[in-house]
């Protein structure tokens, strides 16, 4: 329970927020209709990023203290307000014109023009976060250096004969298949914007191992130039294409972008708390495929996001698609502990 204290402490006061916001534009009535729609925002949230907690755990396990407590400080500041406000605000600035000022103003004044701007702009924002998803699922299947396969020989198969570069190609024919997808004024943006989400992959990765730490240095600037900021960037940005996805997703609940706001960070904030968890319990190595799970869940939220560039996928499917591998990984886990220990699996 410990590890969930800061973040109910953080939902009572977002929740006071939100009342106070619902009361002040509609009496008890839109007080009691904020309440209601920011906890079902925090769920929305939480049920689309459980497995972004578990990727994050398996990243964060690795990492020294310094770094782990800036991703979990700083971090959250950035997913928080920069993801889930600032980062939408910007697009319909780039998308509009207008600067972030005014973008703010409609957003408050003109929730139904902000949403439409907002959504116009998805397949672009879909295809950039299809393309980095996609490569980390692949660039986790492609592992060579896994001792577990979920999926038995097939996967180690796959996994010894694939490669980062492969992993590149068959995301850019993703992205090449998305973009068939748009009518023609808009395959460009959507292309440009599918080859972005693969060139920022590479290029954190790059960053990631230029700067990997090959030994223990009590000095802050070493940590700093050597530690894990290429990994600290890939966290961010695996964050983001997660989290627009919820923003998408609470529109179709709500326009009023303050309620988007806290619902999101209500939800947001369990997340963090979710990934010390599983980092502090050691979960990933007691349930050793809750990992695989995760990215195959990634792997198919990526195609979600691809096909969404022209369908509408329900978000109830996308967040329970996630949740169907992460209960199967948890079960096969349970299965493989009782087969080590020698005992008959039903």
């Amino acid at each position: 329970m410990k590890h969930f204290r800061f973040s109910i402490a953080v939902t009572v006061v977002l929740m006071g927020v939100a009342g106070w916001w619902g009361y002040s534009r509609g009496g008890v009535q839109g007080m009691l209709a904020a309440l209601w729609i920011s906890a079902v925002l925090g769920v929305l949230e939480v049920s689309l990023s459980f497995d972004n907690a578990v990727v994050n755990a398996s990243v964060l396990r690795h990492w020294n203290d310094f770094w782990r407590k800036l991703f979990l400080t700083v971090g959250i500041l950035v997913a928080v307000f920069g993801m889930r406000l600032v980062f939408p605000l910007l697009i319909v600035s780039v998308a509009t014109g207008l600067g972030l000022g005014e973008v703010w103003t409609m957003a408050i004044n003109t929730p139904d023009e902000y949403s439409r701007h907002l959504t116009e702009n998805h397949a672009e924002v879909a295809s950039f976060g299809g393309a980095f998803l996609l490569l980390v699922f692949l660039n986790f299947l492609f592992d060579d250096d896994k001792e577990l396969h979920w999926l038995g020989w097939v996967e180690e198969k796959v996994g010894k004969h694939g490669t980062e570069g492969l992993a590149v190609l068959l995301t850019l024919l993703a992205v090449f298949a998305s973009m068939s997808l748009v009518p023609e004024g808009r395959k460009l943006s959507v292309l440009a914007s599918g080859v972005l989400g693969v060139a920022i992959y590479v290029g954190v990765n790059w960053i990631s191992g230029l700067l990997e730490e090959e030994e223990e240095d009590p000095t802050i600037g070493k940590m700093i130039s050597r530690g894990s900021f290429g990994g600290f960037m890939y966290l961010e940005v695996l964050d983001a294409s997660f989290s627009f996805d919820g923003v998408i997703g609470a529109f179709a609940i709500t326009n009023d972008v303050v309620i988007i706001m806290l619902g999101l960070a209500i939800g947001a904030m369990f997340v963090r708390s979710m990934t010390v968890y599983l980092v502090d319990q050691g979960t990933l190595q007691e349930f050793v495929y809750l990992e695989h799970g995760a990215h195959y869940a990634i792997g198919i939220l990526a195609l979600i996001m691809f096909a969404s560039v022209r369908y509408h996928i329900p978000e109830w499917f996308t967040g329970l698609s996630g949740v169907a591998f992460i209960v199967v990984s948890i079960w096969s886990s349970l299965r493989h502990r009782r087969r080590h220990a020698g005992e008959l699996v039903p």
